[in-house]
């Protein structure tokens, strides 16, 4: 049985990034305005290794989130990682993960972090687009993010690259060739993240000017479809679609527009499972079948089913089932389902397969 993960947040608000992005508050997004210090990181971390228990039992990741980590001044770095690391050397820890922007690498840079026993580093790269790039303020060009990754590569770490939809000039073609691009630089993991318009920044003055229209939940989730089963197909694994929600990141709150959902990827991954689905039993022709069971693991069963059974509702009207029966089957990994047909003949889809085939 794999190990539960755990991460120990720490936040560094818009730290070392001299750039304000159209779309970035990170006093808004982390809810924390003033500088982190070392001692507030050592207690921060024992005080959550306190409540995880055994750690043999558990795989524990520190995590700097919330601002260019490697913008800040040297000696702040050094401070900060200082006391990440020494956890890690206790074993009591991990990874060391942190975040920063494609510029912000270099050789010295990468030396410095994997002898403090960073691990895993994810770029904002947000897009490839030099339009899109430039009309977002970046202040960066898809050039340093092959630059960087290329340097980053000759390192033992991992990368994540993290890009944005629906940014300033952004259409779905130029999200599927950034998606293409990242690709290409062969990346451990990825994020999307729909744009949101947060309150305090450069894109709420656009969007209130009605100089920026927002992307549609509807509009979001086709255009995250499509990618995640990009990735999918080029076996790049998505940790995450769409914003966390937090106390700030909720619509009406800090988020006054943008396709936010608290459960965004959940949306993404049931417009999968009805398209497979659907394609399925038009191949198979089980419409005369009076009942069917659909297994699916644990964790998928909500996508599987769909917002207020959407999917199984639609199956079932299109094709003359009368019962649909979900069963949790943690046999099943990944995105697998098992469709057994009244007459006992079973088969089962994948969407990895799905992918292969449909992009």
């Amino acid at each position: 049985m794999a190990k539960k993960h755990y991460i120990i947040p720490i936040f560094v608000p818009h730290k070392g990034c001299p750039f304000d992005c159209v779309f970035c508050n990170q006093k808004k997004i982390t809810g924390r305005t003033k500088e982190i210090t070392a001692k507030e990181v050592d207690d921060q971390i024992e005080e959550y290794l306190g409540t995880i228990g055994n750690l043999d039992e558990k795989y524990v990741e520190i995590a700097f989130f919330g601002g260019s980590f490697t913008g800040i001044e040297k000696i702040k770095q050094e401070e900060l990682l200082r006391i990440a690391y020494k956890w890690k050397k206790r074993g009591m820890i991990k990874d060391i993960r942190l975040s920063t922007r494609p510029d912000y690498i270099d050789e010295s840079i990468m030396k410095m972090l994997v002898d403090y026993g960073v691990s895993i580093i994810e770029l904002g790269v947000q897009s490839m687009n030099y339009e899109v790039l430039i009309k977002s303020g970046r202040g960066h060009t898809a050039e340093d993010v092959v630059n960087a990754v290329k340097i980053m590569k000759k390192y033992p770490i991992q990368i994540g690259l993290q890009m944005m939809i629906g940014l300033p000039g952004d259409t779905i073609e130029i999200a599927n060739l950034t998606a293409q691009k990242l690709i290409d630089l062969s990346p451990n993991f990825v994020r999307i993240y729909p744009t949101l318009v947060v309150k305090d920044t450069y894109l709420e003055k656009m969007y209130l000017q009605g100089n920026y229209k927002s992307l549609s939940i509807d509009d979001a989730v086709v255009i995250s479809k499509g990618l995640l089963l990009k990735f999918l197909k080029a076996e790049i694994l998505v940790i995450r679609i769409g914003l966390q929600p937090t106390e700030n990141i909720l619509l009406g709150k800090e988020v006054i527009a943008g396709p936010f959902h608290p459960s965004f990827r959940q949306l993404v991954e049931a417009k999968i499972f009805k398209e497979m689905l659907d394609d399925a039993f038009l191949k198979k022709d089980i419409k005369t079948h009076s009942s069917i069971e659909i297994q699916v693991n644990d964790r998928y069963v909500s996508s599987l089913v769909g917002h207020k059974k959407e999917n199984i509702n639609f199956i079932k009207n299109k094709y003359s089932i009368k019962k649909i029966k979900t069963i949790r089957n943690n046999d099943l990994k990944d995105t697998s389902i098992k469709i057994i047909q009244s007459g006992g003949e079973t088969f089962v889809l994948n969407m990895k397969e799905y992918a292969n085939n449909a992009i």
